[in-house]
């Protein structure tokens, strides 16, 4: 039986009296790519494939609820020349986290060359931020990871130390060749760092910036909201992005492979793009309920407790790791065969059109999966359409569907969401049916 012939014409009236629910969050404009729901949105403006999550309060996101003394906040402002940037990332003393996916080739040549153009204007460009790193498994003292502005120093470097930037970072596009130039295009098209004159060469590598660099002795839960709220040139990052330059280590390489593995790709109907961290910002919140069980807890602050959960997940074994990563493997299997394409998304009675992906019902299927053994997870599927149909039943329900919908990181909708879901699946496999009721 196929799903939609699963919910019957029962279910109609029950789609009709609820299509208020199905509709609140519903954007006219974006009908055809999202299934019309609202979804985040990549550096090109296109869908990322990933419902957007709505705070209860506007403004909210921005709000720190962890308690920290101000006075601990250092950040140090430096004017460092670009020959002494070069110089450190050729020292591998800055690090560009060159797996930010949305990262390489988002500027092309001719806005690289524009910065350069700028350069040799002696025209002022945006400062840098970065935090200062002193994890010494990781990298000497006093490294760099760079927040806000890895394009800009990525173009300078392609220009000036090409060589560096591919040995230091692996991106490797050969040296910048200028071109699309505004004011200089008549001497300088197609002109490289060697053939300018000695003059200009020291021109570019004496020129001063700002970098504003903030300390390890900042407290680790706020660096995630000062960067939110600094990185404000060009295209702000995401949260993910600013966990992910802040936090190195194996967390890094356990998300990317998790979000490249065929397993999540194939479940998510490779509608999840990995421009905006999207899809390692999902992997990570079902590892972090995975460490820290959905009843227990009690973070205020959502990006603080994901950002600790990268924290733990770098002091895991290795044996750790391996059994997280067939865990979640295992459950992207079962997501897909009981929900096929409508895994992990939003889904009501009487409903046809497929929902972009959502974050936190993401998490709630995978993490009570998860913790499945491989019988129970066949038995599941096994029962696909009891699961289906209790499934909808709980997107029926108002208190369910604001718990997957709007202010997502609140405690007791979290402890509602996971709870009803994992009601769900046991209820079917002891056999007592759907379990909703």
């Amino acid at each position: 039986m196929s799903l939609e012939d699963s919910t019957g014409s029962a279910r109609s009236a029950a789609a009709r009296e609820h299509g208020s629910l199905y509709s609140r969050y519903q954007d006219e404009d974006s009908m055809e790519p999202s299934g019309g729901f609202r979804v985040e949105v990549g550096a090109d403006g296109g869908s990322t494939g990933v419902e957007l999550e709505l705070p209860d309060t506007e403004g909210e996101g921005d709000r720190i609820t962890a308690p920290y003394d101000p006075s601990k906040i250092e950040i140090q402002t430096l004017n460092p020349t670009i020959n002494l940037l070069m110089s450190r990332l050729s020292n591998g003393m800055i690090d560009l986290a060159p797996d930010f996916q949305r990262r390489v080739g988002i500027w092309s040549d001719e806005q690289q060359s524009r910065l350069i153009e700028s350069l040799l204007l002696r025209i002022p460009i945006p400062s840098f931020y970065a935090a200062e790193l002193d994890d010494s498994s990781w990298a000497q003292d006093s490294s760099w990871a760079i927040v806000d502005g890895i394009q800009r120093l990525t173009a300078i470097a392609r220009f000036i130390a090409p060589g560096a930037l591919a040995e230091m970072t692996g991106i490797d596009k050969g040296p910048l060749l200028l071109r699309g130039l505004e004011y200089l295009h008549q001497d300088f098209s197609g002109k490289g760092y060697q053939d300018l004159t000695g003059r200009l060469q020291i021109r570019l590598n004496e020129t001063q910036v700002v970098v504003h660099v903030i300390r390890p002795g900042t407290p680790e839960a706020v660096k995630d909201n000062i960067f939110a709220r600094i990185n404000t040139g060009g295209l702000p990052l995401t949260r993910q992005e600013i966990r992910h330059a802040l936090i190195p280590g194996p967390a890094r390489q356990l998300l990317s492979s998790l979000a490249d593995s065929d397993e999540f790709t194939s479940a998510t109907g490779h509608g999840v793009s990995s421009e905006r961290m999207a899809d390692r910002e999902m992997v990570l919140r079902t590892l972090a309920f995975r460490l820290s069980p959905p009843e227990s807890f009690k973070s205020q602050d959502f990006d603080q407790f994901l950002a600790l959960t990268m924290r733990q997940i770098n002091r895991l074994t290795a044996d750790e790791r391996d059994t997280h990563t067939a865990d979640f493997k295992a459950a992207m299997v079962a997501a897909e065969r009981i929900f096929d394409g409508h895994a992990f998304r939003k889904l009501y009675p009487g409903q046809v059109r497929r929902s972009p992906v959502n974050k936190a019902i993401f998490e709630t299927i995978a993490v009570n999966l998860a913790e499945l053994t491989p019988d129970e997870r066949n038995t599941l599927v096994a029962s696909r359409e009891k699961v289906v149909e209790g499934f909808q039943e709980l997107m029926t329900e108002q208190n369910f569907e604001r718990a997957v919908s709007v202010g997502t990181g609140d405690r007791a909708k979290v402890i509602l969401r996971f709870g009803r879901v994992r009601d769900l699946f046991h209820s079917i496999l002891s056999g007592t049916g759907s379990g909703t009721q």
